[in-house]
């Protein structure tokens, strides 16, 4: 089972254009988008691209993704919504949740973040693949080199749920793999250098990680 996972792609030609290139060239089972696949405008446009991208997607909004995003990922045949939803694929269990859990920056659409991570606790569990778009506390956030700018409540809930995986973005200087117990945590961040991570579970259940 082989996940290739992008985050903060900000709706540019060049990114999608690299993304599909990757996804030709690794065939993987599932594409997983980790938020800001737009950058506010053309959603519909930037949508319908990953619909014909050579994997079926998998993805949350960030905070440059209008709420119709949401709409649009169900709308199209080979992308889907993951947020507070649950998919499995290959025996390999998903679970989302969109939006920016608040951080220092301002964003359009943060989500209260005591109720979403309790929604989003109902369906995390050890053996989940979890999606979000703002990293852990602590975990792949340093912002600008100067502070921390992850969520604590999420921090919290990976300590307690302990899932396989994190698929994470947001942050774009920080892209890369870090864990939290049992937790591998990848920050996916395609925004700058960045080109995605390539994820091969095996029978066994266990998997390695590779930065591209």
């Amino acid at each position: 089972m082989r996940i290739y996972a992008v985050a903060d792609i900000h709706g540019k030609p060049d990114k999608i254009a690299m993304v599909r290139e990757k996804t030709e060239d690794l065939k993987p089972d599932v594409l997983v988008v980790a938020g800001d696949i737009t950058n506010y405008f053309n959603s519909a446009d930037v949508i319908e691209q990953f619909n014909h991208m050579p994997a079926p997607v998998l993805a949350i909004r960030g905070n440059t993704d209008l709420k119709k995003v949401n709409h649009l990922l169900d709308y199209y045949p080979n992308t889907s919504s993951l947020h507070l939803k649950e998919q499995t694929i290959n025996g390999l269990k998903f679970v989302g949740v969109s939006g920016t859990i608040p951080v220092p920056f301002s964003s359009r659409i943060g989500l209260h973040e005591k109720r979403i991570i309790n929604a989003l606790a109902a369906l995390v569990d050890d053996n989940s693949v979890l999606v979000v778009h703002s990293p852990p506390r602590g975990v792949l956030d340093d912002a600008f080199g100067k502070f921390h700018a992850g969520c604590r409540r999420l921090y919290h809930l990976v300590v307690q749920r302990q899932p396989r995986l994190v698929l994470c973005g947001h942050i774009h200087e920080r892209p890369g793999i870090a864990s939290i117990g049992q937790t591998t945590v990848v920050n996916c961040s395609v925004a700058r250098t960045g080109r995605g991570a390539v994820v091969d579970f095996e029978s066994d259940g266990s998997f390695r990680v590779q930065m591209l």
